[in-house]
């Protein structure tokens, strides 16, 4: 029933190397050998779980929530402060581009009569209240003297930046740059996003 072991079979190692006189670093260098661990091996389940969950994440859902609120916070922070120095990157589609940042400084660096239209409109809105005044055509007049300036104003300007853009970026698409540049030349220039990065006057 109880099969006597031949006596050239190999010796097995146990937990008692010292009855064997065995040392580790002999039974490590013996092929087919695997050195223990000391820890016991994780469960596959175990494993994965710890291998979705990032190193920093916190215990409860409340923490969590914070965690990303306050990391969403930086990331939007980040983003504005690159948009304000025109970084390509960080800018809308439609103000990407060689061609639309050209646009922008040519506006920028430039004292238009476009950009002062809101002021205007404030003058105009008064002048209707101003009984005098009531039943003219002089308030119309006005209206479209102004408007005729803006138009004449963003088509000088927009044919600028057309001229600059080919010779300076050929093979760019232009399409609604001229609006683009129109558009922007109405705008205060404290108001104007992505920020003016040029000086009145300078050469651009």
């Amino acid at each position: 029933m109880f099969r006597r072991r031949d006596s050239d079979a190999p010796a097995v190692l146990d937990d008692t190397a010292d009855e064997a006189g065995v040392t580790e670093d002999e039974a490590g260098s013996r092929p087919g050998h695997t050195a223990a661990k000391g820890r016991p091996t994780p469960k596959r389940s175990e494993a994965e779980k710890r291998r979705r969950e990032p190193y920093s994440a916190p215990g409860d859902r409340k923490a969590a929530a914070t965690q990303v609120r306050g990391r969403e916070r930086s990331e939007r922070t980040r983003r504005m402060e690159a948009m304000r120095r025109g970084e390509d990157w960080a800018l809308p589609r439609k103000d990407q581009g060689p061609v639309r940042a050209l646009a922008r400084d040519v506006v920028d660096a430039r004292r238009g009569i476009a950009e002062n239209y809101l002021y205007g409109i404030v003058v105009l809105i008064l002048l209707l209240f101003v009984p005098a005044l009531k039943g003219t055509v002089i308030v119309d007049v006005i209206i479209l003297a102004v408007l005729a300036v803006i138009a004449g104003e963003g088509w000088y300007v927009s044919r600028k930046v057309l001229k600059l853009a080919k010779e300076r970026y050929p093979g760019q698409s232009t399409r609604g740059v001229a609006m683009y540049t129109a558009l922007r030349g109405t705008q205060l220039r404290k108001m104007r996003m992505p920020a003016p990065r040029v000086q009145r006057g300078q050469k651009v």
